[in-house]
C-alpha cells in the first residue's frame, strides 16, 4: 500500500472567544484575506502541542486577548486537498484583553453579538457550534444573552 494511501490528519484547534459585560455578550470573527473568510479563531497544532495549548495559542495570535477554556465545544472535520482535517473548539472568557495586530494571516477583528456573528461566519460548521454554545447557555440559565 503506497505511503500516501491513509493521508496525515492535519490538527487544528481553536475558540469561541466571549467577552462579557454585564449582560451583553460579545464573540471574536475574524477575516483572513487569504481565504476572504469570517471565521473563528483557529490555528494549526505545533508539535507537541495539546489541543488546548493550540486553541488558547492560536487565539491570543490572532485576537491579541489571553483567554481561558471554560468548556469543550465541538468539533468539525473537513478534507483540505484531499487530507482530513479535524478542528477542535473551546468556549472561552477573555482573560486580558491585548492589542489586536493585524496582518497577512488575520487583517480584521470583530467583537460581535452572537446573532451578527451567526450572520457573518461563512461555514455553516462554526455556525452550528455557537448556536449549539447558545442554546446551552440559555437552558443553563446563566446570563441572558442580549445584544450590547
Amino acid at each position: 500500500m503506497p505511503a500516501d494511501a491513509h493521508p496525515k490528519v492535519i490538527e487544528a484547534a481553536g475558540g469561541i472567544l466571549w467577552r462579557r459585560a454585564g449582560e451583553v455578550v460579545r464573540l471574536a470573527v475574524v477575516h483572513r484575506p487569504r481565504h476572504r473568510d469570517w471565521s473563528l479563531p483557529k490555528g494549526k497544532c505545533d508539535r507537541g502541542e495539546s489541543w488546548q495549548e493550540t486553541a488558547l495559542r492560536e487565539v491570543l495570535e490572532e485576537t491579541g486577548c489571553q483567554a481561558e477554556i471554560e468548556r469543550f465545544a465541538g468539533g468539525t472535520i473537513y478534507t483540505v486537498k484531499g487530507r482530513p482535517k479535524v478542528v477542535l473548539f473551546w468556549h472561552m472568557a477573555v482573560t486580558r484583553e491585548g492589542a489586536f495586530r493585524p496582518n497577512d494571516e488575520i487583517d480584521r477583528l470583530e467583537w460581535m453579538t452572537p446573532e451578527a456573528a451567526l450572520e457573518r461566519l461563512d461555514y455553516e460548521t462554526e455556525r452550528e457550534l455557537l448556536m449549539r454554545g447558545l442554546v446551552e447557555l440559555r437552558q443553563a440559565g446563566s446570563a441572558t444573552v442580549r445584544p450590547g
